[in-house]
């Protein structure tokens, strides 16, 4: 059951507001996006700014920004960011101010594994309440996420649960025989020798026993299945929700936490522990938000949701845009969404470009910046949570492996140091950053990152795009992705060319849906619209403009304004 959320206060957004239509164009090197006027109210600064808590529950309308602390901003020059470097560049991400236009406008952070851990990723945890000092204290944690509330700012944590560091004292004790704490692990008198999902070893002898560990040796799987782990993961959710103020979790590897003999991904059990750890979190934090990485197709993972999470991350449609922005051919994508759009309750997922476990997007595109923008309009055009990957804003490259598409982030061009740190960097910054880097992006009105804020903006002033439902139009070219954005009155049409070259054989067509024979065409984005013949709330044969820009967007406002 999805529950009703309250609306940010600094969004810029009202359905309400008198709105007026700019007229713009669009090249495939440039796009003007108008975002609707509205009436801003004047805030005080950040400081002295508290978002009340309740406000920082609507998940459904907000942006969010994954990042990798140790490569954001290093604070102290050791080399690695840390918290108080996030802290510094928060009005970079949301200054708190919705009459500005300089900051890139994120409502909500994901910040990866910050628990104190061996590995440079943090992904196998020893202490669940505390901080890799590498980040600095869990009292700047605390500042950082105070300070971004006083922006809007939601910040959700990386949980991951499914396993431990091998030097977790629980995983110590457990081996070592302390009854306690025998059972919070898995473990066999005999080697089971059965292989995990993609054919790997997942039995490891230690002494005369074997432990169970999916991903790695040295992280072994905890046994959810023992009320101690529950109870005691339980009382970690709570530590993070009410002494730190942290508005939620991302649950790693959510599809693999309960293990059934050989089937070791989407047991019942699995997604009946994820529907309690929810219900208990949201009787601890009612507006709190559990999102799952469900690595897997659109129908099993929109088979967690609502029940055991409130949202998932939709790879199957990631992989869709990704593979129709290469060879530009929309029906496939098409499909994709058709398929969300089913499978989901109330577009309840979460969509993005690419995160820290694959290629950076720039580099799949062959740092093809047009198709970056376009890529960027459809992210956030397009039903679902939206979440960027650091960097993905500016066209930061890496290809795997994974410590390379987690480089540090060039905020200026300044060679080795990339702005990032005073010191050396835990790892070289990637190519390009003399190129694409924030300090040379942000005064130029055509960068990449200038598109980004455009764009976030028009989405949080817009409530159809905000938050609206979708119905996919037929394009009639195999190059066109088209699709309607509707919440109440407020309408807006989206056509996306996955074509460098301009696309004048095509026809729009909607049978039926929930126009009104008032409308009036206003371009968002793209060059001016004419006004189709609107016949039971859809229209037939309607050409916006004579032809839709290589790799160029149309964006129009279809209320009647």
């Amino acid at each position: 059951m999805k529950r009703a959320l309250p609306a940010i206060l600094l969004i810029v957004a009202s359905a309400c507001t008198s709105t007026t239509g700019t007229t713009i164009t669009t090249t495939a090197s440039a796009t003007t996006i108008a975002v609707p006027t509205t009436t801003v109210p004047t805030t005080t600064a950040p400081t002295t700014t508290t978002i009340p808590p309740a406000s920082r529950g609507d998940w459904d309308g907000r942006v969010f920004y994954e990042i990798f602390v140790r490569s954001f901003v290093d604070s102290d020059g050791d080399g690695a960011g840390d918290f108080n470097g996030i802290t510094s560049k928060l009005d970079y991400l949301n200054d708190g101010d919705p009459s500005t236009t300089t900051d890139l406008g994120v409502t909500g952070i994901w910040l990866m594994p910050v628990f104190v851990s061996p590995s440079y990723h943090g992904y196998d945890v020893i202490d669940y309440t505390d901080v890799s000092t590498d980040y600095g204290t869990l009292d700047d944690l605390r500042n950082l996420v105070k300070e971004a509330h006083k922006r809007g700012i939601a910040v959700i944590l990386d949980f991951p649960i499914n396993h431990t560091s091998q030097y977790n004292p629980w995983f110590q004790k457990s081996q070592a025989g302390d009854p306690e704490y025998t059972d919070w692990y898995i473990w066999s008198d005999t080697d089971p020798s059965t292989l995990g999902p993609w054919g790997e070893k997942v039995w490891y002898r230690n002494g005369d026993h074997y432990y169970f560990a999916l991903f790695a040796s040295n992280m072994p799987d905890l046994n959810l299945r023992d009320p101690g782990v529950t109870s005691e993961l339980y009382d970690i959710a709570d530590f993070w929700l009410t002494e730190v103020g942290v508005d939620g979790f991302r649950l790693d590897a959510a599809q693999h936490l309960i293990e059934d003999g050989p089937v070791m991904e989407n047991t019942p059990e699995t997604k009946q522990w994820l529907a309690a750890f929810d219900e208990h979190m949201h009787k601890v934090a009612p507006d709190s938000f559990l999102i799952g990485e469900v690595w897997n197709s659109t129908e099993t993972s929109a088979s967690y949701v609502p029940n055991s999470v409130d949202s998932t991350f939709e790879f199957d449609l990631s992989d869709a845009w990704l593979q129709a922005a290469k060879d530009g051919h929309a029906p496939p994508f098409v499909e994709a969404l058709a398929t969300a759009l089913a499978d989901y309750p109330e577009d309840s997922f979460a969509t993005f470009l690419t995160n820290h476990d694959m290629n950076r997007i720039m580099s799949q595109l062959a740092a093809n910046v047009d198709l970056a923008k376009l890529s960027a309009t459809w992210l956030l055009t397009a039903p679902g949570i939206p979440f960027l990957y650091y960097g993905e804003e500016i066209g930061l490259r890496g290809i795997k492996p994974d410590s390379q598409i987690r480089t540090p982030m060039p905020w200026t061009s300044e060679k080795g140091r990339v702005g990032f740190t005073a010191g050396v960097p835990w790892e070289l910054p990637w190519i390009g950053y003399d190129t694409f880097n924030v300090a040379d992006e942000a005064g130029d009105p055509d960068s990449l990152l200038s598109t980004y804020r455009r764009l976030i903006r028009l989405r949080e002033a817009t409530p159809a795009l905000d938050h609206g439902d979708t119905v996919l139009v037929d394009s009639g070219s195999e190059h066109l992705i088209s699709y309607l954005r509707s919440d109440g009155s407020d309408h807006v049409l989206v056509v996306l060319n996955l074509s460098e070259d301009p696309v004048s054989d095509y026809v729009l067509s909607l049978e039926s849906g929930p126009l009104a024979e008032s409308v009036r065409a206003v371009a968002l984005v793209g060059p001016e619209a004419t006004t189709p013949n609107v016949v039971d709330g859809g229209f037939d044969g309607y050409v916006p403009v004579g032809s839709v820009p290589g790799y160029g967007s149309l964006v129009i406002d279809l209320s009647g304004r």
